[in-house]
């Protein structure tokens, strides 16, 4: 059999055609098989070089389309006034990538639906885990300016996140929208009392319209 000239494409296509059906037909009620047979003659063989099983195929849609982009490295190279600000801003860039295009929010529900996936699940984990990576040292540098309160930067951004990308989301725990807005204020007087001011009115309206905009039936 000859060799595939164009493995990228082949792959950037298999993700294309997966997410479709996704999109169509839900993640738990799409096969390999189907995916496959959305492939234009590709083969089985094709889809299993570039990816295991269908979870694969929806962490490399996660990683590498524009919901996945990070941030980060290019809010820690801007001429900010202090830790603080830089780390509302990647905040800020981080939860308007969410809703950027109707692909990134169809993404993003997509997510919202695979909550009760053990492996989708572990997956958010470790994404969280990279996440406090790259913003625990935005917070240091606050602590260091003085515009955060001194203390351990690391469970400080751990909880920030476990709040924000955990405990918001109606998916993991469903409340009214009554109680939505009242967790938003809760999570800031939260991070006020950690010396991390984050969240100011216009990032109370930001998370509400995110989290709407995201929230799966």
């Amino acid at each position: 059999m000859p060799r595939n000239k164009y493995p990228e494409e082949t792959r950037k296509k298999i993700m294309e055609e997966s997410l479709k059906l996704f999109l169509e037909k839900g993640f738990e009620n799409t096969s390999v098989l189907d995916i496959i047979e959305n492939l234009g003659g590709l083969t089985r063989g094709a889809f299993y070089h570039h990816f295991k099983s269908k979870e694969a195929v929806i962490e490399a849609v996660f990683n590498e389309t524009d919901i996945g982009d990070n941030v980060v490295p290019d809010v820690k190279t801007m001429d900010l006034p202090n830790g603080l600000e830089r780390v509302k801003l990647a905040l800020t860039l981080a939860l308007k990538a969410n809703t950027a295009t109707a692909e990134a929010t169809a993404i993003v529900k997509l997510g919202m639906s695979l909550v009760n996936s053990p492996d989708f699940y572990a997956y958010r984990h470790e994404q969280n885990k990279a996440i406090v990576k790259e913003f625990a040292p935005m917070v240091e540098e606050g602590m260091a300016d003085g515009s955060i309160r001194k203390g351990d930067a690391n469970l400080i951004t751990e909880l920030m996140f476990l709040l924000i990308n955990h405990w918001m989301l109606p998916a993991i725990y469903p409340c009214t929208p009554e109680q939505q807005l009242v967790k938003i204020k809760m999570i800031r007087e939260i991070s006020e009392g950690l010396g991390l001011p984050i969240i100011d009115d216009e990032g109370e309206a930001l998370i509400a319209s995110v989290i709407e905009a995201i929230k799966t039936e």
